[in-house]
């Protein structure tokens, strides 16, 4: 896979993408949107990789947020379809993977890039991030998704103020807040992200999926979380990882799991 404004990696059953506009502060522009769905469409379809992490080149952002020269001069038609085609593409994309997902957020974590990261399964912050949604600075509000996915994560009334204010917080009150799981140095980020991988790495890739699919259930209008919990908890049954799993467990060794 070869990509102007993104790098990717596998090692270890670990995909690696690293968003590579340094000079832009890692800024999303549409075709930087275009090459994450397609890089993660295909570390999706590859069998060797087992968990996706996503990170901002450089110590100073993970995504410091969308490129706002492509689109200060839209129509209300195209505002509406810039969102909507973000969000199909990358965002909602992302957060339905089947893969694990987490997102090492290195530094300045706003607007599009905050979003991305909230669509990221979880995240872990370098003791330096910054996270914030400043869109309403710019007369404009999140269109990826940030007004939904936010008060998920961190409540109601925090995200009102967070997004009203235009704030930004920092890692530890992130953490605080619930909406990143780890505060690390950003020296050990990368390596604490990937031990976390090879943790999920150990596991059924067959029932991680559905887990996934189960959890997000419970944020969707009309869809009963539960159902979809029983109905997944069910087709783990039929797979040759449970077969495994359960097998390892009686005959006390590990198990290798193909995730079928």
């Amino acid at each position: 896979m070869n990509f102007e404004n993104i790098l990717v990696a596998i090692e270890n059953g670990i995909g690696l993408i690293t968003i590579n506009r340094p000079a832009k502060l890692n800024a999303l522009n549409v075709a930087t949107i275009q090459e994450l769905h397609d890089a993660f469409e295909n570390l999706e379809s590859n069998s060797d990789v087992r968990v996706i992490i996503i990170i901002g080149e450089g110590e100073k952002a993970f995504v410091a947020g969308a490129d706002i020269s492509e689109f200060a001069s839209f129509t209300v038609e195209e505002g509406a379809q810039l969102a909507a085609q973000g969000q199909e593409l990358l965002f909602d994309f992302v957060e339905n993977l089947k893969k694990p997902v987490i997102a090492a957020v290195n530094g300045f974590a706003l607007g599009g890039g905050l979003e991305l990261a909230m669509a990221c399964h979880f995240r872990i912050a370098s003791d330096n991030a910054k996270m914030g949604l400043p869109e309403v600075s710019l007369g404009v509000i999140p269109g990826y998704g940030g007004t939904q996915r936010l008060p998920q994560l961190i409540g109601k009334g925090r995200a009102m103020e967070l997004i009203m204010t235009a704030g930004m917080i920092d890692a530890e009150t992130a953490k605080t807040y619930g909406l990143v799981n780890h505060v690390v140095p950003q020296s050990e980020l990368l390596d604490f992200t990937r031990g976390i991988a090879a943790k999920i790495i150990r596991n059924s890739p067959f029932a991680i999926g559905r887990a996934i699919k189960a959890i997000n259930a419970n944020f969707k209008d009309g869809v009963n979380g539960f159902e979809t919990e029983i109905r997944n908890f069910g087709k783990c049954f039929e797979t040759e990882d449970f077969k495994e799993g359960t097998s390892a467990f009686l005959e006390k060794r590990k198990a290798e799991f193909s995730g079928k």
